[in-house]
């Protein structure tokens, strides 16, 4: 799975907000209700760490949906 690292702090939770971020997989264009990720990735990995508060994984394939 192709995904980076991003720290989840302060400030990136204000940048975030300010710029109207999105991060999760059902934000991405590539993402399907009913079928979930059209690469097939897992997307609970990627849910439960923007959820968690900790560290992001983000995948490098999402599209702003």
């Amino acid at each position: 799975m192709s995904a980076s690292r991003i720290v989840r702090d302060a400030r990136f939770d204000d940048e975030a907000a300010r710029y109207r971020l999105r991060f999760v997989c059902e934000d991405c264009g590539l993402f399907d209700a009913a079928r979930g990720c059209a690469h097939g990735y897992p997307t609970s990995r990627y849910d439960r760490a923007a959820q968690s508060g900790e560290s992001l994984a983000c995948c490098k394939d999402f599209e702003r949906g």
